[in-house]
């Protein structure tokens, strides 16, 4: 560590903080992640998901983690260092986001999605925070609780800010897949254009009730798994009817209002997966920069074909 700078904190969670730093050789700015947790082995280090996930992905848009140092037992992840997050963006930011910025911006974010989906992670933690900005160019970060499809569950139920929080996850689903990830992003460009959650629940059983407000009550048509699951919990869902999303994201397009009521699926068999995404009419009209076509992802490809 001795190798860095520390700046500045730029951030704090649960697990570590993080810290803007410079490289002393090299003068490159860092972003370098500290665990609260202490580690006592090179073992416990290269075992932890988060080092795992990051291994297995290389791709423009998932943060890059450049080393893991271990000292006086403590672990320090070393990341390219991003701008801002989303959240911060939207923040600092008066007026709403173009379509075309949010349209550029999600395109990179399913690119990764496919990526990771398709080794064999989903993320299970994405919002605006753990998605990083610098210009033009976004990265999927805070890979602490990804999880192997392949994995034996059953998965722990609190998985991600309650906002982002897929109904089967909240309903404690003892088995769930990479349509999380497509019902967090449905949620996370809602919020893109009308700079609120779109979903924002007090409490577990308030945030259920804030996507019955919207959605309607699932049905057996809509979502007969979710009543199974309800009823093994004893949970009774508020009943509601659906509303137009054009009423909640007034802003966005049609084709934008299509792919977020597909990707906010009740039924996580009816989500489409980032493929799919990538070839909704909502993208057909992007018009990429080069620097951010990546030719070997096999969804890009077919979408440029």
């Amino acid at each position: 560590m001795q190798r860095y700078n520390i700046i500045t904190e730029v951030g704090d969670g649960t697990f570590g903080s993080v810290w803007r730093a410079i490289n002393k050789e090299s003068g490159e700015v860092v972003a370098i992640k500290k665990m609260k947790k202490k580690y006592f082995s090179w073992e416990e280090c290269i075992n932890l998901r988060e080092v795992k996930s990051l291994r297995r992905m290389n791709h423009p848009n998932i943060v890059k983690l450049k080393e893991v140092i271990r000292e006086n037992d403590t672990l320090f992840f070393v990341f390219e260092y991003m701008e801002c997050n989303l959240y911060q963006l939207m923040k600092s930011k008066g007026k709403p986001f173009s379509e075309s910025e949010i349209r550029n911006w999600c395109f990179q974010v399913f690119q990764a999605l496919s990526h990771m989906h398709q080794r064999g992670y989903f993320h299970r933690d994405l919002k605006p925070e753990n998605l990083l900005v610098t210009k033009e160019l976004i990265k999927v970060a805070d890979f602490g609780l990804a999880r192997e499809i392949i994995s034996e569950p059953p998965y722990t139920e609190y998985v991600s800010t309650r906002w982002y929080r897929a109904p089967e996850v909240l309903l404690q689903a003892s088995v769930y897949s990479s349509a999380v990830d497509m019902w967090a992003m449905g949620a996370i460009i809602a919020e893109l254009f009308s700079h609120r959650p779109l979903f924002p629940g007090s409490s577990e059983a308030d945030e259920i009730y804030k996507i019955c407000s919207i959605l309607g009550t699932p049905n057996q048509h809509t979502w007969a798994g979710g009543l199974q699951l309800a009823a093994s919990i004893n949970f009774q869902f508020p009943q509601s009817g659906s509303i137009n999303l054009s009423e909640v994201v007034p802003t966005a397009s049609e084709d934008a209002l299509n792919l977020i009521s597909w990707l906010c699926s009740w039924d996580p068999r009816k989500r489409p997966t980032a493929v799919e995404v990538l070839q909704h009419p909502f993208f057909q009209v992007i018009i990429f920069p080069m620097s951010f076509r990546t030719t070997s992802d096999d969804a890009l490809t077919r979408f440029m074909a």
